[in-house]
């Protein structure tokens, strides 16, 4: 059932993810997965948090890995549990991600860490991406948000 190698699977507690809806006018920054779970998919900027280390601490430290960019975390968006069974109904993964939004002042993405690619995209763009449900409504929330403050 387990793989040695894999700590991210058949835990006995939930891990904590991060992602960050980063926002530049009308543009998203999203990263194309390059490891499980959704690899291949695109998605937000984001990863684990570690043993010590703040939320925005996390989100920030993952934007930059994965995509160059220093990023300001402006608000939380909403928590979303991602649990995966397997064909005998164990818990395979079970993430409890923590979402922001924010935005990134000034420079060009640069695919880093895990991510295969990392791009601006037109929330019209974004239609045509291969991604997970979740995140095309997460965003839609941040462009929301941002609308709200008048200062994306």
């Amino acid at each position: 059932m387990s793989n040695p190698a894999d700590t991210r699977t058949y835990t006995k507690n939930p891990l904590v993810g991060v992602g960050i809806v980063v926002l530049r006018q009308d543009r998203v920054l999203l990263i194309q997965r390059g490891k499980p779970p959704r690899e291949g998919q695109w998605s937000i900027p984001g990863g684990m948090q570690h043993l010590g280390e703040t939320l925005h601490a996390a989100t920030k430290r993952e934007a930059l890995e994965e995509t160059g960019l220093v990023v300001e975390v402006r608000g939380l968006l909403d928590v979303i549990d991602l649990i995966e069974t397997d064909d005998e109904g164990h818990t395979r993964r079970h993430y409890t991600l923590i979402d922001f939004w924010g935005t990134a002042a000034e420079g060009e993405p640069v695919a880093g860490d895990d991510a295969r690619d990392a791009r601006w995209f037109t929330l019209a763009e974004t239609a045509q991406l291969p991604m997970w449900e979740k995140t095309r409504e997460i965003i839609a929330l941040a462009f929301s948000r941002a609308a709200g403050t008048r200062e994306a």
